[in-house]
């Protein structure tokens, strides 16, 4: 990205706040007339009343509603860019499990909301399809991601919405401010849009393209009627009942919590599932029907897989008469069955790869099972989903089983050690004498050492507290840390000279104990034997005179693994693509201190750091110059270890920071981090909840 660029970029979301302060008291004076206006003319007392409460509730609270309007956006306009390098799903403006924990209230709140924000993009469509391109181009995208405009109207709006809830008002009268005020809003973000946009094209910038993708076409099953052209997002016509059966939010919501009134054609269970009333069966077919519209343009599966899963609409479609929630209950065994073949069908990048062709097989018979004809179809799904499970189980191999858990095993004993070693550290920089001693010392003490303290104590639980090993290798760091320090060793050479074979001694066992690499354990060998030859050659006759002890910064290593725990986990340590592999041992060379603060440092990077992945994400991880798909199997308790598992069964381990670093990178892609059905409902509650915004009141 060019600086200029970036400085324009930067000098548009600070006039934006600027502007926001100027328009804000412009738009709040404009609601407050307009609602008086609205008073005056009302014919109704009720109605009357109920504006005269809304303006004098607005005369009160206008500096407040200021005040926490731009504070709101403010925040909002910081958390609004994507986060870079996650591929993680846009989050949706109401989630399909969020809309059946909501009470009625809080969903007409939604559906206000939405038709607030409905009236504004339409007055700002323009104005903000010229900002979008201008601030994608500032951000060097060459392809425009309306997700990357931080201003754009959504982010407004919702700020608005913050800004009002915290206030002690009625909902009545928010929801007036809101009825009222959404077209001057509108007017002032689309005067705002031009004034940004003019801007940034006298800076020079250049935007971002916007390109035309198609969308999927449907499939036709046979049998089954084709959907209204007209209508794409509908149900085929049969299955259409009218105009009622438009999915609202309202509708879904009701729909999920069961409260649709029962009809008179077909069984009844006393409202327990609605499945004898027409408009639920119509509606959970609708749901049906968007949902696999949603997951048939995902990309992310391959063609041949989505295709299998458009074969099984007409088997989904008829459970949904009979178990119209069945797609929200994710222990149903038809929804089930749906998240284990598309999670899965994500292991494939290539219709080449191996187990392709096995799984694909697999999934047209459970398709052909699912279709044929019969009453019995809701018990063919636990039949089919055991079935599935059992053969994608079949395909790993025992050996892929057995070197599996003996990663996770290993990875759970490296964690603990770590751990361990972190304690055992901290109570060494406790010490009264660790402070005065030479760098190279310090960060052996509170690297290498405290991990073989760690393992022995974590291998000691049986042995005689004056026996064990942890106990003789804590014994030395008095002997060790004296006979570092030149002034205090010079002063008793006798005292030096017995104590040195015992430390050294004790020294290499320890580090053989943990396998410690031996090229590394001479390095410090080197560093300790000059110290105490110099010690030893130097002569004092006077006690040494107190010295400040050396700052120098402690390094902050990763969690250390031996060479066996390296191979037995499939640790990935390629973790710089351009420079010599990296290890997981403390180096000892002495260095400079930072010219900043190492705390900052870790804090600033810390913010670019996306490494929290659940369990179950599937991501691409570019090694050799080639992308390899894998799933994040297992993540040890304390989040510092991670196994994934590619698709055929081969497993990989790394750092949390090794995982940062990927991301850094961007040698990591995530490619779902969230089950693709979840996302498929929650683009159809999004649906619902335009179609609420489109529908009269």
């Amino acid at each position: 990205m060019d600086a200029s660029d970036t400085q324009a970029f930067d000098a548009c979301l600070r006039d934006a706040l600027a502007l926001t302060r100027e328009w804000v008291p412009r738009w709040l004076d404009k609601l407050h007339a307009a609602i008086k206006d609205r008073e005056f003319s009302a014919s109704q007392l009720s109605e009357k009343q109920v504006l005269m409460q809304a303006r004098t509730t607005l005369e009160s609270h206008r500096d407040l509603v200021a005040t926490r309007f731009l504070a709101a956006f403010a925040e909002s306009m910081e958390n609004a860019l994507p986060h870079t390098g996650t591929g993680s799903r846009r989050s949706p403006t109401v989630s399909f499990d969020e809309l059946e924990l909501m009470g009625d209230d809080q969903v007409q709140e939604t559906v206000e909301l939405a038709r607030v924000q409905q009236v504004v993009k339409m007055a700002v469509d323009e104005e903000l399809v010229t900002l979008t391109a201008l601030l994608n181009g500032a951000q060097g995208l060459a392809v425009v991601n309306p997700d990357a405009n931080p201003l754009r109207s959504e982010v407004v709006v919702a700020a608005l919405m913050k800004a009002l809830k915290g206030l002690h008002v009625e909902a009545a009268v928010r929801s007036r401010w809101l009825q009222v005020g959404a077209m001057s809003l509108g007017e002032a973000l689309r005067e705002m849009y031009a004034n940004l946009s003019r801007q940034m094209e006298r800076a020079g910038v250049k935007p971002a393209g916007y390109v035309v993708t198609q969308t999927a076409t449907s499939r036709t099953t046979p049998g089954t009627a084709a959907p209204d052209a007209a209508h794409p997002d509908s149900v085929p016509a049969h299955e259409m009942l009218g105009n009622d059966a438009l999915l609202t939010l309202d509708h879904l919501h009701q729909l999920l919590v069961g409260n649709l009134d029962q009809g008179d054609d077909g069984p009844s269970d006393g409202g327990a599932s609605g499945s004898g009333n027409a408009m639920v069966r119509t509606l959970a077919s609708e749901v049906v029907t968007l949902m696999l519209k949603r997951i048939a343009a995902d990309e992310r599966l391959l063609a041949p897989v989505r295709s299998l899963l458009q074969d099984m609409k007409p088997a989904l479609l008829q459970l949904a008469r009979t178990e119209p929630r069945f797609f929200a209950d994710k222990q149903n065994p038809a929804r089930r069955l749906l998240d284990a073949i598309i999670a899965r069908g994500l292991a494939f990048t290539s219709e080449q790869d191996p187990g392709f062709a096995a799984f694909s097989n697999q999934t047209r018979g459970v398709v052909r099972a699912l279709l044929k004809p019969g009453a019995d179809l809701a018990a063919r799904f636990p039949a089919q989903l055991e079935e599935f499970q059992r053969s994608q189980a079949a395909a790993v191999g025992p050996a892929q089983v057995q070197a599996r858990g003996l990663a996770v095993q290993t990875l759970v004993r490296v964690e603990q050690r770590n751990l361990l070693a972190e304690r055992v550290a901290t109570e060494m920089r406790g010490r009264n004498d660790f402070d005065k001693s030479p760098g190279v010392v310090r960060r052996f003490l509170t690297g290498p050492w405290s991990q073989v303290v760690a393992q022995a104590r974590l291998e000691s639980t049986d042995a005689a507290p004056g026996e064990s090993a942890a106990m003789r290798y804590t014994d030395i760091l008095p002997d060790l840390l004296w006979s570092s320090q030149l002034a205090l060793a010079s002063l008793n050479r006798p005292r030096l000279v017995k104590v040195i074979p015992g430390v050294l001694r004790t020294l290499r066992e320890g580090l053989d104990s943990i396998d410690y690499p031996r090229e590394q354990a001479e390095a410090f060998f080197q560093a300790l034997m000059g110290l105490h030859e110099a010690a030893y050659k130097t002569q004092r006759n006077e006690p040494p005179a107190d010295e400040q002890p050396s700052i120098q910064p402690e390094l902050d290593d990763e969690p250390w693994m031996q060479r066996n725990e390296v191979r037995d986990t499939c640790f990935m340590e390629d973790s710089l693509p351009d420079a010599p592999p990296t290890t997981t041992q403390p180096a000892f060379l002495d260095t400079q201190p930072l010219q900043r603060d190492w705390a900052d440092l870790k804090a600033e990077m810390a913010v670019q750091r996306t490494s929290e992945l659940p369990v179950g994400t599937w991501v691409d991880i570019l090694q050799d110059g080639q992308a390899m798909r894998w799933q994040l199997t297992w993540a040890s308790p304390h989040g510092t270890l991670f196994l994934f598992t590619g698709g055929n069964g081969r497993s990989l381990s790394m750092t949390k920071r090794g995982l940062e670093r990927l991301l850094e990178q961007r040698r990591l892609r995530v490619v779902a981090d969230h089950g693709v059905v979840d996302e498929a409902l929650d683009e159809v509650a999004r649906q619902a909840w335009l179609n609420s915004a489109m529908a009269e009141k």
